[in-house]
This record gives C-alpha cells, sequence and structure tokens, in this order.
C-alpha cells in the first residue's frame, strides 16, 4: 500500500509539473537561440570559429557556468521578486509562457534579445497582480543595474577604441584577417574568450528558466532546500540552450556579429572579455539576473561609433531594431504576465 501511495504521488507530482516545465524547456530552446550571438558573434564575425561547432561549445559552457555559477542569480528569481510559497502551476506556468513568447518573437526577427529582462519582468507583472512584487530589489537593485552595466560597458568600449587600440594598432595587429594565420595564439585567445561569455551566460541566464520550476517543484515536494532543487532544475534546462543555439543560434549571431560594424579579431577578443566579465560580477556579488545582449550590442555600437561615426551608426536599420525589441519584449512579458494572472488566477 505504501508502494501504491508513493506511485501515486509521483505521478501526480509529474501530472502538475508537466506543463510548466515544458514551458521551461521551451523558454531555454529560445534562450539558446538568443544567447548564442553575445557568445559567438564576434568570433564568428572575426570568421574564426565554423558555425556548425557553435551550438555544442555554447550548450557545454553554458550548463558548466549555471553549475559552477549560478545558484544566486537563481535564488533572486526563484524567490527574490515574488514569494516562493506563490509559484502554482498556474502562475508558473504563465509566466514561463510570457518569457518564452517575447524572446520566441525576438528569435524570428533575428534579434538578440534579454532574457533576463523578460524574466525579471514577466515575474515582476505576475507579482503585481498577486499583490506580491518586492519593489525593494526591483527598483533599487535590478533596475540600477540594467542602466549602470550596459553604460559602463559602452564608455569602456568607446574609450579603448578611441585612444587604446589606434595606438596598438601598428604595433600589434591590423584590420586584416590574413595575419591570424600566423598568429594562431590569437585566434585561440578570441576562441577562449568566446567560450568564457557562454559560461557566463550559463552563470546569469540559466536561471530564468530553471528559477521557476525550481520554485515550484520545492512547493509541490513540501521541500525546504531551494538550492538543491534549483541545480536538478539547471540540469534539465541548461541542454535545451544547445538546441536552441542549432534551430535559432546563427540567424541571430550573423546580425549582432556582422551587420552592425566588422570587427578584427583583437576587438572581438576585447568585446568579449568586457561583456562577460561585466555579467559575472553581476551574478556573482548580487546576484542580479543581467541582459549579456546589451552589453555586446552597447560595446558593437561604441566600436561603430568610432569607426563610422554618431550618425551613421544609429541609422543602422539593425541597430534601431535592436533598440526597439530591447524596449519593446520585457514591457510585453509584463503586461501579457499581469493580465492573464489577472484573468485566471
Amino acid at each position: 500500500m505504501q508502494t501504491l501511495s508513493s506511485l501515486i504521488e509521483i505521478e501526480s507530482f509529474w501530472g502538475v509539473m508537466a506543463i510548466p516545465l515544458f514551458l521551461s524547456m521551451f523558454l531555454a530552446v529560445n534562450m539558446g537561440g538568443s544567447g548564442t550571438a553575445p557568445a559567438f558573434s564576434a568570433a564568428y564575425g572575426a570568421g574564426v570559429i565554423r558555425r556548425t561547432m557553435i551550438p555544442a561549445l555554447f550548450g557545454i559552457m553554458v550548463l558548466i557556468g549555471a553549475l559552477l555559477a549560478g545558484k544566486e542569480v537563481s535564488l533572486t528569481l526563484g524567490n527574490g521578486l515574488l514569494e516562493q510559497s506563490l509559484f502554482t502551476p498556474m502562475v508558473t506556468s504563465i509566466i514561463l509562457l510570457c518569457i518564452g513568447l517575447s524572446l520566441f518573437l525576438a528569435n524570428l526577427l533575428g534579434v538578440p534579445q534579454s532574457t533576463s529582462q523578460s524574466t525579471v519582468l514577466a515575474i515582476a507583472g505576475a507579482a503585481t497582480a498577486l499583490d506580491g512584487l518586492n519593489t525593494q530589489k526591483l527598483f533599487l537593485e535590478i533596475l540600477p543595474t540594467w542602466f549602470i552595466l550596459p553604460l559602463v560597458s559602452f564608455l569602456i568600449m568607446l574609450a579603448l577604441s578611441k585612444w587604446v587600440f589606434p595606438y596598438l594598432k601598428d604595433r600589434f595587429f591590423t584590420d586584416s584577417y590574413d595575419h591570424l594565420k600566423e598568429h594562431k595564439g590569437l585566434k585561440a585567445l578570441l576562441v577562449a574568450a568566446s567560450l568564457y561569455v557562454a559560461f557566463s551566460i550559463g552563470a546569469n541566464n540559466v536561471a530564468n528558466a530553471a528559477a521557476p520550476i525550481a520554485s515550484l517543484a520545492v512547493n509541490q515536494m513540501g521541500e525546504t532546500d531551494l538550492s538543491r532543487v534549483i541545480l536538478y532544475s539547471m540540469l534539465l534546462t541548461a541542454p535545451c540552450f544547445a538546441i536552441g543555439s542549432s534551430l535559432f543560434g546563427h540567424k541571430v549571431t550573423k546580425k549582432n556579429g556582422k551587420d552592425i560594424v566588422d570587427v578584427n579579431p583583437f576587438y572581438a577578443c576585447v568585446i568579449s572579455i568586457l561583456v562577460a566579465s561585466l555579467l559575472l560580477m553581476a551574478s556573482m556579488t548580487k546576484g542580479i539576473p543581467t541582459s549579456l545582449v546589451q552589453l555586446n550590442g552597447t560595446a558593437f555600437i561604441a566600436l561603430g561609433i568610432t569607426k563610422n561615426g554618431f550618425r551613421e551608426t544609429f541609422s543602422n536599420r539593425t541597430v534601431k531594431r535592436f533598440f526597439t525589441v530591447w524596449a519593446v519584449a520585457p514591457i510585453f512579458a509584463f503586461g501579457l504576465a499581469f493580465l492573464l494572472i489577472k484573468q485566471l488566477v
């Protein structure tokens, strides 16, 4: 009888979890498509890595980053904005659906979108509808980080490209890709930088799919250790990033890497290391979900201003599309989550 009771409990648990888990994996697939660009657009744009290699390398490094450095961001999303006990099957499903739809639309447009911003605002929309939003966490910690870090990325890259790179250019590198044949160390460094970015994505972005599922699972099991359940959730969702990279990654990577400005390998290395370091800092110090695609995009824009001028860079069709999608997608996630929670919960 005890065995039968246990089987019934297990069946009931997975019956409740089936739809949210499917939506979580759907979200992870879309994040894989969107996140490929900031990880590998620099290397791909510089022509030093084959497109067919990107999904596997991306997926492996995302998983490692999630397991080693993803805990703090997961705790923020799983309990920091909306109380853990409010992650019911319906609320969790709505949150994940809203995030997934916003990213899916961005991927169809070929524009890398911030998974972190869509996730935070979808949870915030649900929390607002349930009168459970942690406004201090959102307005005093998360939102300021979203404005400050892209600005830091932009200013650092602008300063480097205006005053440091010209001094180094004639001494250490050229704009031609031909010299990579004689400088295999630089080629290896560029690939390593891309892997470093993928690791930082795992540290920050896997939590977007794993944290809501973990909070729901804790509620359903009566478990008290959220951290342990988050680990299991990451093991389920992180491999889906590689699938998304394979399905959507090439289109998004091409747009981010080659449609704003041509980059030489040295610039590409600097951009990758800069944005990944900023993201890891936000992930491991405060557990703030942060937009790597915006850090990466603003760095490319700063380089574009130096090379092509302010007017030409901001009249670029891809840049305009970036800013439009970056503004609309998180608001869409917030509004849809709020309306669905109000109507259905």
